[in-house]
């Protein structure tokens, strides 16, 4: 399959770029910052997202969506992270609503068009502790009456504090299993925590919180294919946006190298800078193909796709990691104050990288899979 974007793929990234750009450009990041804005993020934003078809990208069209795909839901996680704009859109559209097109009954799939019209907000809690270690959950559901009991606590809860509901991973006797609760259940105790980036995730502990058996996401002891599948598209999504923030990064270098003048001459003529730049070119270039790679794979059901998108999560986090360090050795001093925006890029690519998994994780799980 060719690693290029389709023409309607170009549209959609066009209209991506465009529409963030001008609603939410950095400096929309910068005033929720500035104001302690209670939510840090904007729910205008988040309907005008739905009303452009963004919100979503992947949700059945008879569900409110626009039954795209993993590319498509990729494309508008570049152009994210290319504005580094606060937006419900990785836990709401692309990990909740895979989890919902998979999993959830048909009562359960009213949440679908309240996401796509960027009315609603979900947030899948799965992780606990300090890194991502989907298959260590903690979390026990009990059954109880004519349902079950979480207890437990979560760490890292995409835009928790903001969330309507939740999608809670717990271990129940054989196996795991999805609940979707509602975020106001007795119980249930959300602490936001404003990440260094300034985006947002929550803290969420679960206390005796009960539940009716219709809470069930799928069958009981099965909820893994589902978690999985939308991990690994959520992992897929995050590698864009790792592309987006590392590319933005460099466009912004490089631009600084033509007008920043050192010696009578601008900086950019010097022959050493000008090899880091064209050797961080050709590594962005590679990783935007490991990626687009993934997403391929994704839409394409391909046996180990898993494994792709462990690839293209592992290599756009260290060229976005090499990405940010560059641009700010290369801007000198200046490059870490708040004035210049590439310490901003930085402190997204450092959480991004943790999310869902950093290169060590993706390592591993591939030298697993190749029976290390």
């Amino acid at each position: 399959m060719p690693l290029i974007l389709t023409e309607e793929q170009t549209m959609l990234k066009d209209a991506a770029d465009g529409f963030l750009a001008e609603h939410a450009p950095i400096s929309h990041l910068r005033h929720l910052r500035d104001s302690k804005d209670a939510d840090g993020v904007s729910r205008d934003l988040w309907r005008a997202f739905g009303e452009m078809g963004f919100a979503g990208v992947i949700i059945p069209e008879e569900h409110g969506g626009s039954g795209l795909g993993a590319v498509e839901a990729g494309v508008v996680a570049e152009a994210l992270g290319r504005t580094l704009t606060p937006s419900p859109f990785f836990g709401s559209s692309v990990l909740a609503a895979r989890v919902l097109s998979d999993a959830a009954s048909a009562d359960q799939q009213a949440w679908l068009p309240r996401i796509a019209a960027g009315e609603a907000i979900l947030s899948l809690a799965v992780d606990e502790g300090p890194k991502h270690q989907p298959a260590r959950i903690t979390t026990t559901a009990e059954r109880s009456g004519n349902g079950f009991k979480l207890n437990g606590a979560k760490g890292f809860v995409l835009d928790g504090h903001i969330a309507d509901a939740l999608i809670v991973a717990a271990k129940t006797g054989a196996g795991t299993t999805l609940f979707l609760i509602d975020a106001r259940t007795s119980g249930v105790e959300i602490e936001r925590t404003v990440m260094v980036d300034a985006h947002n995730a929550a803290r969420v502990t679960l206390t005796d919180v009960q539940v009716d058996a219709d809470a069930v996401l799928g069958a009981v002891d099965g909820g893994e294919a589902a978690l999985e599948s939308a991990l690994n598209l959520g992992r897929a999504c995050v590698a864009a946006g790792l592309i987006g923030a590392g590319d933005q990064a460099f466009l912004s270098t490089v631009e600084y190298l033509r007008t920043r003048k050192q010696f009578g001459k601008a900086i950019g003529e010097f022959q050493a800078l000008q090899h880091r730049a064209a050797h961080l070119f050709t590594e962005l270039e590679i990783a935007k193909a490991a990626v687009l790679a993934a997403l391929q794979r994704i839409d394409a059901g391909t046996e180990k796709a898993d494994l792709a998108v462990s690839v293209a999560k592992a290599k756009a986090g260290r060229v976005a990691e090499l990405a940010v360090q560059e641009a700010v050795q290369m801007h000198g001093g200046v490059g870490m104050t708040d004035e210049y925006d590439v310490g901003l890029f930085m402190k997204r690519v450092r959480v991004l990288n943790e999310l869902l998994g950093d290169a060590g994780f993706h390592a591993e799980r591939i030298a697993r899979a190749g029976g290390y």
